[in-house]
């Protein structure tokens, strides 16, 4: 069905290329994994498999491919592909356009189905499958990170095509979602389509994928079946209130730092906080978990004045978050975004860094740059346009134009989706090292493994609620 045979690609602005002397033969109705450490080519490969390096991005382009045996240049565009191939990027927010969940996936079939009956089941049934049909009337935007990935998706299945490719499909979304999504993948499958994934979480695919390629430095370095490449890849996720190293938190003697108290926050009808109260002291590296809209960004959201209090109150230090400037809230809290490319704008690494310095005045902020681009370890990037950096090195940056602006908190949300296991520690192993410097960090997450190993306190939250406030004995700093 697809057929790739020696295809290379630089991007416009690339120094090396992003994939390199790929051959690869994908036939109907086969589930392909695709893995690979952070920068290995894996989305780059997804936008040649979806024609969309070959019609949209420009760069240098060598080799072939052909889908249906026909070459993927001879096709009029990616419009006329996506008749066939459907793809689900890994930033949702660049998808979602529309008013409401319903328009969002109602756009694409009005070009394909003519009977609105026909375009209305066809809608239920995908936000059945994607378990979304209680945010039918939702704006995206009001969507948590998860919901919004859900929708993509949905949207993504409901045009119905041959080859459906999946960039990062589970990355934000908490276990029940994750194991809904590959059960619907299954039953795809089974009807023939053909499936694509890129994932860095790999134990939900070992019994669906008939195939795994995982990719190094831009080639594919193995491809194999799911046991033959992972033998040793262990269980799920253990379940929060099953972890025996959590103990209840007890709240410290000092004034806290962050001092919350009954906060209501409402999004038309729906209820995201009802009645949060919660105190954070200085030092502490929490974690904050919970299922796709328990709350948890909304929670933070407050921190930093991008949402105001409905009701109650939420004090950071000396200041109140309901009336302080957005200004002094940030010098005191920095937000990293769920993602990255939400925050980046500017034409360079340098110039990302140094708005935030310019707008508080800062007087040196070359040598601030320096600084905390060293501290991240992307020196020697200043230049870089920061679309071309890989997503971790996305990541890294957004923590540093936070790191630059040198406040005590640093929330970050989700800050490992997309990432692999080692970019994943790299980060976390920045943020204990900044709260071993009297920084605290707090962090949204779904990924136990991370929370246990780093957080010394973790918060569990659950439909607008704190339903858990643990101290985590194996977190480093217990």
């Amino acid at each position: 069905m697809i057929n790739v045979s020696s295809l290379s690609y630089t991007y416009p602005v690339g120094h090396s290329p992003a994939i390199r002397d790929i051959s690869l033969s994908i036939d109907k109705g086969e589930l392909i994994l695709i893995t690979g450490h952070t920068a290995a080519g894996k989305t780059t490969l997804c936008y040649a498999l979806a024609g969309i390096l070959q019609h949209e991005f420009g760069g240098t382009l060598t080799g072939e491919m052909t889908f249906l045996n026909r070459p993927v240049s001879d096709y009029s565009g990616v419009s006329e592909l996506n008749q066939y191939i459907s793809m689900v990027f890994d930033d949702a927010d660049s998808q979602l356009i529309f008013t409401s969940v319903e328009e969002e996936l109602a756009s694409g079939l009005e070009t394909r189905m003519n009977s609105r009956v026909e375009i209305e089941e066809r809608i239920c049934h995908v936000m059945e499958l994607c378990d979304i049909t209680h945010l039918k009337e939702r704006p995206p935007y009001t969507l948590s990170g998860g919901q919004k990935q859900r929708v993509a998706i949905a949207a993504a299945l409901a045009m119905n095509t041959d080859v459906l490719i999946l960039d990062e499909p589970t990355s934000e979304l908490d276990v029940k979602a994750t194991g809904k999504i590959i059960e619907t993948l299954k039953n795809l499958k089974r009807e023939g389509k053909t499936i694509i994934i890129v994932d860095h979480s790999l134990e939900g695919y070992r019994y669906v994928a008939d195939r795994v390629i995982v990719m190094k430095e831009g080639m594919i370095s193995r491809t194999g079946s799911f046991n033959e490449l992972f033998p040793e890849v262990q269980g799920s996720m253990k379940a929060l209130y099953e972890a025996p190293d959590l103990i209840s938190y007890t709240e410290g003697q000092n004034d806290p730092l962050v001092l919350i108290s009954d906060l209501k926050k409402q999004y038309g009808d729906v209820f995201a906080l009802k009645g949060v109260s919660l105190k954070i002291y200085n030092g502490e590296f929490i974690a904050l978990l919970g299922e796709n809209g328990s709350g948890k960004t909304t929670l933070v959201k407050h921190f930093n004045g991008l949402l105001r209090p409905d009701s109650g109150t939420v004090r950071i230090g000396d200041l109140d978050a309901k009336s302080a400037s957005i200004i002094n809230l940030v010098k005191k809290t920095g937000l990293v975004f769920q993602n990255p490319d939400t925050m980046l704008f500017a034409d360079s690494v340098h110039e990302e860094i140094l708005f935030g310095l310019e707008n508080i005045g800062s007087p040196d902020p070359d040598s601030i740059i320096e600084d905390v681009l060293r501290m991240v370890d992307l020196i020697g990037k200043d230049n870089v346009y920061p679309r071309h950096l890989s997503r971790g090195e996305r990541q890294r940056l957004a923590v540093a134009c936070i790191l630059a602006m040198k406040p005590g908190i640093i929330i970050l949300d989700e800050p490992t989706t997309g990432l692999d296991e080692n970019e994943s520690d790299r980060l976390m192993e920045l943020m204990s090292d900044l709260q071993k410097k009297g920084h605290t960090i707090i962090m949204v997450t779904h990924n136990m493994r991370i929370a246990e190993e780093y957080a010394d306190r973790i918060i569990a939250m659950e439909d607008g609620r704190i339903i858990g406030d643990y101290k985590n004995l194996r977190g480093r700093a217990a």
